[in-house]
């Protein structure tokens, strides 16, 4: 995928109109299969050859490892050992690395390996530049408001129904989006959401996504089924971010289904 170069400039001039001196930080959120992680790259390459100290970090780096995970799936619900729902990051971390960045460090960024499903190990880390400038931050929740308890209390789709039918996991998920994750969504100095037209297409995205890797031999490729169990995960808090989102993003960028850009708010 190749980023929209009209949205990268629009972004860009933005950006420039938006920064003050010392660290700025970027949010970027979008639901699976939006772009944010293309966008991300050509933003960071882009403010880099105009001399910009840019910085980037996701989410998807403060995912605990898979022993942290495991220790929560014992103790408070199964269903987090699988990685994506708050309650399955760091934040601490990130808001660490935020803090160093602001202290013009040169601070290792948090990198996680989905392929071992781990961290990677912190000598692997790539450092930030002294003095970063600019972080572009992104995440598929990032900036994302806990939901109240009316509306945890009905099941979304047959996977919260049938795994979690007492509402255990969706309201610990909840707890911790209220708790240790907003101080890090409170570093982002200016939020931008990349806001598809439906969680429907969001699905299909995701489901485009497997399929171009099967068609490349991926390895860690998942069936249809599969597929579906593993995107209603995402699909609370996804239906959450678009319904409530727009009203507090600096900027919203609205895709349609081909994820062309059909306006920005």
């Amino acid at each position: 995928m190749i980023a929209d170069p009209d949205l990268v400039g629009t972004l860009l001039a933005r950006i420039a109109h938006w920064r003050q001196p010392g660290l700025y930080t970027i949010g970027i959120c979008g639901a699976q299969g939006s772009g944010k992680t293309t966008l991300v790259a050509a933003l960071a390459e882009q403010l880099a050859l105009r001399g910009v100290k840019v910085a980037t970090l996701s989410l998807d780096d403060l995912y605990l490892g898979r022993e942290e995970r495991q220790e929560l799936a014992r103790t408070i619900h199964p269903l987090f050992a699988t990685r994506g729902v708050p309650g399955t990051h760091d934040p601490g971390l990130g808001l660490a690395t935020v803090d160093a960045l602001k202290r013009g460090e040169a601070a290792p960024l948090p990198r996680f390996d989905k392929a071992s499903d781990d961290p990677l190990p912190r000598i692997e880390w790539p450092p930030a530049p002294p003095g970063t400038e600019v972080l572009l931050l992104e995440g598929w929740c990032l900036g994302a408001t806990p939901q109240n308890e009316a509306a945890l209390a009905t099941p979304v789709n047959a996977f919260e129904r049938e795994e979690d039918p007492d509402g255990t996991w969706r309201r610990h998920a909840n707890a911790r989006l209220a708790g240790d994750y907003q101080p890090l969504f409170a570093a982002v100095n200016r939020l931008i959401l990349l806001a598809a037209p439906s969680w429907e297409v969001v699905a299909a995205w995701r489901e485009q996504q497997e399929a171009d890797l099967r068609m490349r031999g991926g390895s860690a490729v998942m069936t249809p089924e599969q597929i579906v169990r593993f995107i209603q995960h995402y699909e609370r808090l996804t239906r959450h971010v678009l319904a409530t989102m727009p009203d507090h993003a600096d900027l919203t960028v609205r895709l349609d289904e081909g994820r062309a850009v059909r306006a920005i708010d």
